[in-house]
C-alpha cells in the first residue's frame, strides 16, 4: 500500500513510524517536517496528506503533531478524507471497521513507540465492516 506520512515536527517517532511502515511493505510518501529540508505547521501537513488520500495519490494517510488534534481537523477539511485521531490499537481498529477512516491521526506528546506500532498493526489489520447499518452511516457520512 501507498502511505502519505506526515508531521509538523521531525523526532524519533515519525521517523520510527516510518521505518515501520516500509518493514512492512508500504511505500511511504514524506510530507511535511519528514521531507528533506521540509518543515509545514499542521494545517499543512494535515491538508497535504489528506489531500493525497482524497485524490487516490496514497491508500492511506498517518499523521503527526504534538497533540494529534490539529492535523485531524485540517485533514478533516478535506473532501474525501476520514481522519480519526486514535491513541490506541482498538481506536484504530474500531475507526477502519466502523468509521472507514482513511487517515490516521497520533499524537507526538502522549504515544510511545511500542502504543503507536500497536496502533499501525490494528489500523492496517482492519477493513471496514459489511455490515448494512453501518455501511450507511459509512455512506451517509461520505455524501455530506
Amino acid at each position: 500500500m501507498r502511505v502519505a506520512l506526515g508531521s509538523d515536527m521531525k523526532g524519533d517517532l515519525p521517523e520510527a513510524i516510518a521505518r515501520w511502515l516500509a518493514a512492512h511493505g508500504h511505500q511511504v510518501d514524506l510530507f511535511g517536517a519528514l521531507r528533506p529540508g521540509g518543515g509545514e505547521d499542521w494545517p499543512s501537513v494535515g491538508r497535504a496528506v489528506a489531500s493525497a488520500v482524497a485524490a487516490g495519490e496514497a491508500d492511506y494517510g498517518v499523521l503527526c503533531c504534538w497533540t494529534g488534534t490539529g492535523v485531524s481537523i485540517a485533514a478533516n477539511k478535506v473532501a474525501g478524507a476520514r481522519a480519526a485521531l486514535c491513541g490506541d490499537a482498538a481506536t484504530a481498529a474500531g475507526a477502519r471497521e466502523w468509521n472507514d477512516a482513511n487517515v490516521l491521526c497520533i499524537s507526538l506528546r502522549a504515544t510511545s513507540l511500542p502504543v503507536a506500532e500497536e496502533i499501525l498493526a490494528a489500523w492496517f489489520a482492519s477493513s471496514p465492516t459489511t455490515d448494512p447499518a453501518f455501511r450507511a452511516m459509512i455512506d451517509a457520512m461520505r455524501n455530506s
